[in-house]
């Protein structure tokens, strides 16, 4: 049995969509939970999809944001190894990937989808090797009511964040699952971009306040304000970025301070994978310089990288001994790789897990 958790709130159409995908999807085990946070109206949805799959609405009085979920994961079938987290807008093409859950070890808590946008022709961003994002994650039930669920003070983003970290430090792993596609048919229209700056200024400080060692927290907390600060430029949201700005000072002092050790940060960074997979391919050929393309999240990281195996960073690609995606966002890296020639030794992903089949996998380990 898997439990498909689905918050929504005042998007009747969006969500009937969605289970009209899941109806289409083919029989088996599972039961469909839609938390409505507190809709104007509360959506009528049938009781049962036509391929068998029975469905609940959990009616909320609050809006809780994404911590919705963590009441439809409490109200799931006990009997239950996985929750499939899903948005009102995001679907599963098909049942491929249950088999894939049952195949994994038991330290595996979550496993990442590829989300793709059909609506823009690209992968959904965000996320890192081992942060997912909240429209297509399987996660083990126990592991989720273990450690907590989803923090409501964080309302939306960077909840994701604080969740995987909380399973990192658990002694869990995370891992992504290619063969597994989630489409998701998001629709940035109509976005306050202003509110959004805001939540993912003050957010993202909030996760690197609570898990970021004593010796990274000054830096990453410079860089998170550098990047939003020019996102809120390009989308024209400065007041927000402004106003998440004031409302992290308030409250950074508040949160609980629980830093990781160097290596469990390393990898919630992307910075263990990066040096394992750039490793593999130095060791494969050594390369003496690359040029970094597409420039994405936590391409400090990738330089570093470069840089510990001392190779030197040029401009243009066609004087590189090789390429090297700059994104360490799964979605991104892997639009980034079908670009570039997915099947050039040249051009380089900073994730194994992205882009190697297991036996590739079992060699580099």
């Amino acid at each position: 049995m898997i439990s498909y958790i689905i918050p929504t709130r005042d998007r009747p159409e969006r969500l009937a969509q969605t289970l009209g995908g899941l109806a289409r999807l083919a029989p088996h085990e599972a039961e469909v939970i839609v938390i409505d946070n507190a809709s104007d109206a509360p959506p009528a949805v049938p009781a049962t999809l036509t391929n068998g799959l029975a469905v609940r609405v959990i009616r909320l009085r609050d809006n809780l944001g994404a911590a919705a979920r963590n009441v439809g994961v409490r109200e799931s079938d006990a009997a239950g190894e996985w929750v499939i987290m899903l948005d009102d807008d995001s679907c599963p093409l098909d049942v491929g990937f249950i088999a894939g859950l049952r195949a994994r070890e038991p330290r595996v808590a979550a496993v990442m989808a590829d989300i793709h946008l059909p609506r823009k022709g690209c992968r959904e961003a965000g996320g890192l090797p081992e942060v997912f994002i909240g429209c297509g994650v399987a996660i083990r039930r126990g592991a989720f009511l273990e450690t907590g669920g989803y923090d409501a003070a964080f309302g939306y983003y960077a909840e994701e964040y604080d969740l995987a970290a909380k399973l990192l430090m658990a002694g869990h792993r995370i891992e992504f699952d290619r063969e597994w596609r989630i489409d998701h048919q998001k629709d940035d229209r109509n976005r306050d971009m202003n509110l959004i700056l805001a939540r993912l200024i003050r957010n993202n400080g909030w996760v690197m306040r609570r898990w970021a060692p004593p010796c990274a927290g000054r830096a990453e907390l410079r860089r998170l304000r550098r990047r939003y600060r020019a996102i809120a430029e390009k989308e024209r949201a400065i007041a927000g970025f402004g106003e998440g700005l004031v409302e992290l000072r308030r409250t950074m002092r508040a949160q609980p301070r629980m830093p990781m050790p160097r290596e469990i940060w390393d990898r919630f960074t992307g910075l263990a994978h990066a040096r394992a997979a750039l490793q593999v391919a130095w060791r494969a050929g050594p390369f003496r310089s690359a040029a970094i393309v597409e420039d994405g999240k936590n391409v400090n990281i990738v330089r570093a990288v470069l840089a510990e195996l001392g190779v030197r960073e040029v401009g243009d690609p066609e004087a590189a001994d090789a390429v090297v995606i700059g994104t360490l966002s799964p979605g991104p890296m892997l639009d980034a790789r079908e670009r570039w020639g997915s099947s050039s030794e040249r051009v380089l992903a900073p994730w194994l897990g992205a882009v190697a089949t297991p036996c590739d996998d079992a060699r580099a380990a």
